[in-house]
C-alpha cells in the first residue's frame, strides 16, 4: 500500500509536465477569460433550472438573518 503513492505523485508530475489535464503547472488563465468561460454556462443551468428564484430567495433569506 505505501508503495502506491509515490507512483500516483510521479503520474501526476509527468503528466503536468507533458501538458495533460490542463497544461503545466506554471500556465495560469487570465480571470477575464475564467469569467468568460463560465458565465455562459452558469446563465444557461439558471434558466434550465429556474435558478433565480433560488438565488433571490436565498439573498432574502441572508438579509433577513442580518437584518436582526
Amino acid at each position: 500500500m505505501a508503495d502506491t503513492a509515490p507512483r500516483t505523485t510521479a503520474f501526476r508530475t509527468a503528466a503536468r509536465r507533458a501538458g495533460l489535464f490542463g497544461g503545466p503547472a506554471t500556465d495560469r488563465r487570465h480571470p477575464l477569460v475564467a469569467a468568460a468561460m463560465v458565465l455562459p454556462l452558469a446563465a444557461l443551468l439558471v434558466v434550465v433550472f429556474g435558478g433565480w428564484d433560488a438565488v433571490v430567495t436565498q439573498a432574502s433569506s441572508v438579509g433577513v438573518m442580518l437584518g436582526r
